[in-house]
């Protein structure tokens, strides 16, 4: 099925988000007897066989892994990789499963980001963080489990035939994902803290911090279509831009929201001494670098024409939330 989304931003992202939360729920299915259809993950008929009373580990992370992932979410970054993957004729269902490991990474960072030991944050999507839920041990096992499963999913023939565009997939959200990347990004955040940085650094940090995902989520669609250097090159500077215009508005949205609005806690930023381009440059010359970026991200699109316009108005959408 070729990937064709509702012109409207909102249905779009409610398409994708509804197809998502189905494909995860599949991928992280606890089939409850041997003779249930199951999908990618499952548990041996012998240990089922055994009785109640045996301890099934695998079990309780899944039940943690499934907490944190299917309880909603904006879900940005597979609808990045869904409209990426739409201008160069993939599949649908190719694209929801590069996606879904996308989508399984960024779940996984929630979870950690959330422990004590890093963010300490009781409430993640309006309700208990994983740690809360299920113990600091299963929420730090989830984590992983989701980050290894991961890879696991774009492994699959599924993602595509050629095994050469799953290994570049793979490779890519390694990278984005890694100390290269996001979790680079992380140990530089809590670094930061109560320290003064410049806003070079700063944006290299939320460069490298949320930006890394949000690029490789967008280059994706374009790694399954194998498409042109120059192409992708537009992606990721277009998802960048977006991106630390998405991460302003957070920051923003610490300063002046609720944690009803946001599902989480707000004022945590300043509690916590975060190193964030509102910190650095004020309220309002925040706000207007939040636009200038946004303007800058849609440059990046011309190329695209009207295939585009879902990502030009998700650019809009970012700095325009209010949660």
């Amino acid at each position: 099925m070729v990937i064709k989304l509702p012109d409207n931003l909102q249905e779009a992202i409610k398409a994708v988000s509804t197809s998502l939360d189905e494909r995860m729920g599949e991928l992280l299915y606890v089939p409850t007897n041997a003779d249930e259809k199951t999908t990618v993950i499952s548990l041996s008929p012998k240990i089922k066989a055994i009785g109640s009373n045996h301890v099934r580990g695998e079990e309780t992370v899944l039940e943690a892994m499934r907490y944190s992932t299917l309880s909603g979410g904006k879900r940005l970054r597979p609808f990045l990789t869904l409209c990426s993957a739409g201008l160069f004729g993939v599949s649908w269902d190719a694209a929801i499963e590069a996606a879904a490991a996308i989508e399984f990474i960024h779940t996984y960072s929630l979870i950690h980001d959330d422990l004590p030991a890093m963010d300490n944050d009781d409430l993640r999507r309006g309700k208990p963080s994983c740690h809360k839920a299920f113990g600091e041990a299963a929420a730090i096992l989830a984590g992983d489990g989701l980050l290894t499963y991961a890879f696991q999913v774009l492994s699959s023939n599924k993602v595509h035939a050629d095994t050469a565009v799953r290994c570049e997939l793979i490779s890519a959200l390694a990278q984005a994902s890694g100390c290269w990347g996001m979790v680079g990004g992380q140990m530089m955040d809590l670094e930061a803290e109560n320290k003064q940085l410049s806003v070079e650094e700063i944006i290299r940090l939320q460069r490298l911090k949320t930006g890394e995902l949000f690029a490789v989520s967008c280059e994706a669609g374009a790694i399954l279509g194998k498409a042109p250097g120059m192409m992708r090159n537009l992606l990721r500077a277009y998802a960048h831009d977006m991106g630390l215009a998405f991460q302003i508005t957070d920051d923003l949205l610490d300063v002046e929201g609720t944690r009803t609005q946001m599902g989480k806690t707000a004022r945590k930023d300043k509690i916590k001494g975060k190193a964030t381009l509102v910190a650095a440059m004020g309220v309002e010359r925040a706000r207007e670098h939040a636009k200038i970026l946004t303007n800058q991200a849609v440059s990046h699109l011309a190329v695209f024409d009207k295939k585009a316009d879902n990502l030009r108005a998700l650019a809009e959408f970012v700095i325009a939330r209010k949660g």
